[in-house]
């Protein structure tokens, strides 16, 4: 590739906000972005995890604690972001968690509690950074939904229904903010080796040997296997890509 090619991948002179971004999938897609020049703000409620990924991420990086279900938590995360870099080019809608129970097991309270951690806080994220963004010039959203959205998980209704709302919020921001030059991707992970799976293997029985018998890359993903989406969705080599949903999955998904 010649340097011109190379050099749009160059993230140098931008800021991102990776939310969830002090672990897995969420710090794996932070490391990247700050090892391609941008500056990186990362947001998580736990404060050590915090302080544990802003050394693994150098010096162009901070963290705060925000609860992204909460409207003014997510708007102070976002001032923040500008008060520290100047400006905000790049959201990666990453937080979430998942409760694993049969529709016919889990409570309301526990399909909201999904529902408002995974779908509420992508909504209330990007409606909080879009006018940063738009004043970007060049703003990029890339959204953590998950292969879920293409298959159900019949121990996970209401992650499934989360993540399948974060490709059409997605889709609807891609066409809403065309015009500002902003283009808005999900990636959809496939099974990742972090602490959410690790929990799930220790409550599926077989699933580490399933996962591995119909994954076509044979092993499960890693969270530094997030590096390169998040660099290529953050950069100008994405330009015409929007409101779309890739895969990251190690071809789990192109199987049966």
């Amino acid at each position: 590739m010649t340097g011109a090619e190379l050099g749009l991948f160059d993230l140098t002179g931008r800021t991102a906000l990776v939310t969830g971004g002090n672990g897995g999938i969420g710090l794996g897609m932070a490391k990247g972005l700050a090892a391609a020049g941008a500056k990186v703000m990362i947001s998580g409620r736990n404060e050590a995890k915090n302080a544990s990924a802003l050394a693994a991420l150098g010096p162009r990086a901070a963290a705060m604690a925000a609860d992204v279900t909460v409207p003014a938590e997510v708007e102070a995360m976002v001032q923040a972001t500008l008060d520290r870099f100047g400006g905000l080019d790049i959201l990666v809608i990453n937080a979430g968690i998942n409760i694993r129970k049969a529709a016919h097991e889990a409570s309301f309270e526990e399909w909201r509690a999904v529902l408002a951690a995974n779908l509420d806080s992508a909504f209330l994220t990007a409606k909080a950074a879009y006018p940063a963004l738009k004043a970007s010039g060049r703003g990029k959203v890339i959204a953590t939904g998950s292969m879920t959205t293409l298959f159900g998980a019949p121990f996970a209704p209401a992650y499934s229904a989360s993540k399948g709302g974060i490709v059409q919020l997605v889709r609807s921001l891609a066409a809403a903010w065309a015009p500002d030059n902003i283009q808005c991707n999900a990636i959809l992970p496939g099974w990742i080796d972090t602490d959410l799976t690790r929990a799930a293997r220790a409550q599926v029985p077989g699933l580490n040997e399933r996962v591995l018998a119909r994954t076509p890359a044979g092993r499960w993903g890693a969270p530094e296997d997030f590096a390169g989406i998040a660099i290529f969705l953050a950069s100008s080599a994405s330009d015409f890509i929007t409101g779309a949903a890739i895969p990251v999955d190690g071809g789990y998904s192109s199987t049966i």
